[in-house]
């Protein structure tokens, strides 16, 4: 089972030029529509001059989550590219947008696919790629005198610790990496008066 994916750290900017006509390129790391939404009207604002301002993105470890934009290009010349970009670098968690100012010279369908291509590869060869993990959030509930049963179990494993509650009825939520939960989950289910649930 994955439990690993890669992203980018930062936001990154390329640049490529073809028959006077300037590509803007941008990497940015995003974890939602919503982010996405806002980068893009943003674009469009700073660079409301600009002929298109096209865009590919791809979201959560499972990459089942994109959409690419030709934003008033020719059908598929320019969107498509770009994810298949992202999709050459396997990456998600990301938006590649590409601002193009126009220079006078039409590149032809041919032309324009191989310009926003250059443009978004260009800027993911200067992206910092990392590695994350596939976490999962685990909440487990206990009586108090077995507190201690508890911590052990987490010392050893050695998950995050997201929140803690400790009154006569104890909580704790822990995130682990995927390929570690099974594990965590079965020996705190082994403590006495503890459920263990998983934090959706």
């Amino acid at each position: 089972m994955e439990d690993t994916y890669k992203t980018i750290a930062d936001t990154a900017q390329g640049l490529f030029k073809e028959k006077m006509s300037r590509f803007i390129s941008f990497a940015i790391p995003v974890r939602t529509v919503e982010e996405v939404k806002s980068h893009l009207e943003r674009f469009q604002k700073e660079y409301y001059d600009a002929r298109h301002i096209c865009y590919a993105y791809m979201l959560g470890h499972a990459r089942t989550d994109f959409r690419a934009n030709d934003n008033g290009e020719p059908s598929g010349t320019a969107g498509k590219p770009i994810l298949g970009q992202i999709n050459s670098f396997g990456l998600t968690d990301i938006l590649v947008v590409v601002v193009r100012y126009f220079g006078g010279v039409k590149l032809g369908t041919g032309g324009l696919i191989v310009a926003y291509r250059e443009a978004a590869q260009a800027v993911l060869q200067d992206s910092e790629i990392i590695e994350k993990t596939v976490d999962d959030e685990i909440r487990v509930r206990f009586e108090y005198p077995f507190m201690n049963d508890v911590m052990r179990v987490v010392k050893e494993e050695g998950p995050d610790i997201i929140r803690q509650v400790f009154e006569m009825d104890c909580e704790m939520v822990l995130r682990i990496r995927r390929g570690q939960a099974e594990r965590l989950r079965e020996r705190l289910a082994k403590v006495e008066s503890a459920i263990v649930e998983d934090v959706t």
